[in-house]
């Protein structure tokens, strides 16, 4: 049987003083989330608003991607089924154990 749903996703972006800060706010019918990001613009940069509108909105949706799989891996974990086995992230850049 084929479904289809519709979720209503909003995203606001508000820039001042060379700062963009995003939110993204998605409403599945039964709950809300809202994901955030900022972006700030390199004094030595030129200003281009579009990218730090850009980098922000990613950021939010970056944000709120991980909410929403942390809520499915809740409502696994309620049905008894284990959420799933996570990647191990690799540090970027120098660690202490490496200094």
């Amino acid at each position: 049987m084929a479904k289809t749903v519709e979720w209503d996703v909003r995203l606001y972006l508000f820039e001042e003083d060379g700062t963009t800060t995003a939110r993204v706010v998605l409403n599945t019918g039964s709950n809300s989330l809202t994901g955030h990001g900022k972006a700030r613009c390199n004094p030595e940069d030129r200003d281009v608003p579009e990218i730090g509108d850009e980098i922000a909105a990613g950021r939010a949706m970056r944000d709120l991607a991980g909410q929403l799989l942390r809520v499915a891996d809740d409502d696994l974990e309620g049905i008894g089924a284990g959420p799933p086995v996570r990647e191990r992230r690799v540090a970027y850049g120098w660690t202490s154990a490496m200094a």
